[in-house]
């Protein structure tokens, strides 16, 4: 799978979670078919989702930017189970802000590759040989 695919399934999946989890659409389309009953642990999993989706945005903003410093998928699967464990022990009471910091947590390590990628091409450019 390369590296585009991967950022945009990653992408699609973030904003599939983040609208299921902050607006009642997933709500309506199960209580039309006849599952009410699930409503109440819908958020057990679509929080997980949206962490992890993030994640592989994250892992995804790594290859793309050719693998500047380590890889990113041991702190990702980290940082997906405490968030996650954070939400259910604080039983959802911070999970916009959680959210949120989330996504801008995956921002600014987009940000830091882009400068890595610009710094590493830097010297690259300068090199006479």
């Amino acid at each position: 799978m390369t590296d585009d695919k991967l950022l945009r399934r990653g992408l699609i999946g973030s904003g599939i979670a983040a609208i299921c989890c902050f607006t009642p659409l997933l709500v309506v389309l199960i209580a039309g078919v006849g599952l009410s009953a699930l409503v109440g642990w819908l958020d057990y999993a679509l929080f997980p989702l949206l962490f992890a989706s993030l994640g592989v945005v994250a892992h995804a903003l790594w290859l793309r930017a050719g693998k500047p410093g380590r890889c990113p998928k041991n702190v990702v699967i980290v940082a997906v189970v405490v968030l996650s464990g954070l939400l259910f022990w604080l039983e959802f009471r911070f999970a916009l802000r959680i959210s949120v910091a989330a996504a801008l947590a995956v921002a600014a390590y987009a940000l830091w590759l882009r400068r890595a990628g610009a710094a590493e091409a830097a010297p690259a450019a300068n090199d006479p040989n």
